[in-house]
């Protein structure tokens, strides 16, 4: 996985609450057994004017012109502004999936739902929950300034407005070291692997009994 220290990017505002996995990642997509090619159907209701289908090719399908990330000042965009309760619903990996492909790096929030939230830590994407004061002057700031950028350091849990002024964030200490060093449980587990090996040697030579069980009959 790769790893997150610190992220620059355009931000994109979704001013919607409750957006649920549906709406990130509709249904007809769940079906691929593979976990690559969802970034183009990200918000596929919403950004197109068509009914999506995998394997569709979606350079010239119709789009949503009033959609934000149809729009030009939003195209390159990296982080995600959004309300509260984002990521509700069906708990769809797909749906990390989908935005990381996309592009984005960083969501911000006032509240994520819980499984949503931890699937972003594993897929490299660094979800932010701040108070709705504070999410509501973010919004403020992305409409009146166009391409309104944003450096996050997850380091150093501090979010740099374009003025030079912080805004400061909490992370659990486990989740936080597992994106800076880019590892999932697969990885943190794989880190004491000798440690693992050596355990399971000592406790077969320890209690052979437990390994040396009766073949049943056929």
């Amino acid at each position: 996985m790769e790893k997150f220290i610190s992220h620059s990017g355009i931000v994109a505002p979704i001013d919607i609450p409750n957006v649920d996995t549906d709406a990130i990642i509709p249904k007809q997509f769940l079906k691929s057994i593979y976990r690559t090619g969802f970034g183009d159907y990200l918000f596929d209701e919403w950004r197109y004017l068509d009914q999506g289908q995998p394997g569709m090719d979606c350079k010239n399908r119709p789009l949503n012109e009033d959609f934000v990330l149809n729009q030009k000042r939003y195209k390159k965009s990296t982080i995600l502004l959004t309300r509260e309760n984002f990521g509700c619903g069906s708990s769809r990996e797909h749906a990390p999936w989908a935005l990381n492909q996309y592009g984005f790096r960083v969501l911000i929030s006032s509240s994520f739902a819980d499984i949503f939230y931890n699937n972003c830590f594993k897929n490299a994407m660094l979800p932010i929950v701040l108070k709705n004061k504070i999410i509501d002057n973010l919004f403020k700031l992305v409409s009146e300034n166009q391409g309104f950028s944003l450096d996050v350091n997850l380091s150093d849990q501090i979010i740099l407005l374009p003025n030079k002024k912080s805004i400061e964030f909490d992370i659990d200490a486990s989740l936080k070291s597992n994106l800076l060093e880019g590892l999932d449980e697969i990885g943190t587990t794989l880190k004491i692997f000798d440690k693992i090996k050596t355990y399971e040697v000592n406790r077969m030579k320890n209690s052979p009994w437990l390994f040396n069980r009766p073949k049943l009959k056929k």
